[in-house]
């Protein structure tokens, strides 16, 4: 049986307040046992380092990252995102910016093929700025973290379960 490729990128500024919520999670996830096949990394804000890593063809991505979609505060969501399209055109990325689409996008100007993918995101309270960094997850947000990291192995145990299918 072949075994399934995950990678969980965390994502996000830790000098944005619960933009760093990606970035935490990982770090959590990371100190604990992994299925063989199941890579964890911290992408941070580096969208072309992620663009290269997309291109090793995994069975499933997930992104983990601060999600404003306008619910209450350290509101978990799992997005299953639409690729972008091979009508779109090539992209150019800041090498220290990160836009989940545009690596996306970047990923397929590179001759690669965007691999399924999902988001768990999380609804930030606080979000700094560069002229006004905030250090530190809120409290609503640190509080899901550990929700979080549970879910993402739940995510991980169902890919595996549908691959053992697929291949059973």
């Amino acid at each position: 049986m072949n075994e399934a490729r995950i990678l969980i990128a965390g994502v996000g500024n830790i000098f944005l307040g619960d933009d760093a919520f990606g970035v935490e999670v990982v770090r959590r996830l990371a100190l604990r046992p992994q299925p063989e096949g199941v890579r964890v990394a911290d992408f941070g804000i580096r969208g072309f380092d992620l663009a290269y890593a997309l291109l090793d063809r995994y069975d499933l991505v997930v992104l983990v990252d601060a999600t404003p979609r306008g619910g209450p505060p350290g509101t978990l969501y799992v997005i299953e995102p639409d690729p972008p399209s091979a009508a779109e055109g090539p992209e150019m990325l800041e090498t220290h910016g990160m836009n989940p689409m545009r690596v996306l996008r970047l990923v397929r100007s590179l001759g690669g093929q965007p691999p399924p993918l999902r988001v768990v995101g999380c609804e930030p309270l606080t979000l700094g700025s560069e002229e006004e960094p905030v250090m530190g997850l809120s409290e609503p947000v640190q509080a899901v973290v550990g929700e979080a990291v549970r879910l993402l192995e739940v995510l991980v145990a169902d890919c595996f379960a549908k691959l053992s299918r697929a291949e059973g």
